[in-house]
């Protein structure tokens, strides 16, 4: 399958595909997708390392361990050893099977967020790195025909009308911001979820990983659910 950046797909295309139109997809797919990416082993090269502006001018910084700006989440992923979990890329929606053949490719891998590149939104996606950034992750497990951003996948949700309703496969999403994809709850107080994500809280990367349900409410998120998710 041909990877193609989310700056890539028109505008024209984009209206062409309607919420009828998506395949319904079931907690335990949704699941077993995200696992997918954060269980995902590769081997990088030099190669696969970019630090600076590619040939349409964007400017591309991997997550690699080279990566160490003041202020910022360091890089993680080391060349010429096995990796574990897709790194992020900044409008990145690539499949398992399309990153590993762009890492083969020599692409970069992946690409971090940045102020200036929210700004720039998909005029900032370089189509010379592979990757999944949070809201291409969710849009992959929900099977949904392109990456639907953060200001839009609530559009095809039902807000939850209290948090305690939570399931597998739901979404936490903060508009413009980041989302994540609800596993399970972790204690019987449901003071912490599990989900799974990608980035950008304090990993450039697909993890499974905790949160405090406090944080992440006062933070802004709502409950949400796909409209086409089956049990």
């Amino acid at each position: 399958m041909l990877w193609i950046p989310a700056c890539a797909v028109s505008e024209g295309k984009r209206a062409a595909w309607t919420e009828a139109d998506f395949p319904p997809v079931t907690r335990a797919e949704a699941l077993e997708i995200g696992r997918g990416y954060t269980t995902l082993r590769w081997l990088p090269t030099e190669r696969n390392v970019r630090h600076g502006r590619d040939r349409r001018g964007v400017l591309v910084d991997t997550p690699d361990v080279s990566y160490q700006k003041p202020g910022a989440v360091p890089g993680w992923w080391v060349p010429g050893q096995w990796n574990t979990g897709m790194p992020y890329q900044w409008g990145g929606f690539s499949s398992p099977q399309e990153f590993l053949e762009g890492i083969a490719q020599g692409r970069a891998a992946g690409d971090v967020y940045t102020t200036e590149k929210r700004r720039q939104l998909e005029a900032a996606v370089s189509r010379e790195a592979v990757g999944v950034d949070c809201s291409g992750f969710v849009s992959r497990c929900w099977k949904l025909p392109r990456a639907y951003s953060t200001r839009e996948l609530a559009s095809l949700c039902d807000r939850l009308p209290s948090w305690n309703d939570l399931r597998p496969g739901d979404l936490l999403n903060t508009y413009n911001v980041h989302c994540l994809l609800f596993v399970r709850w972790v204690d019987p107080m449901r003071t912490k979820v599990r989900v799974l994500e990608s980035g950008t809280l304090g990993v450039w990367g697909t993890v499974e990983r905790e949160h405090e349900v406090g944080k992440l409410i006062s933070f802004g998120y709502q409950a949400l659910r796909y409209r086409k998710m089956r049990d």
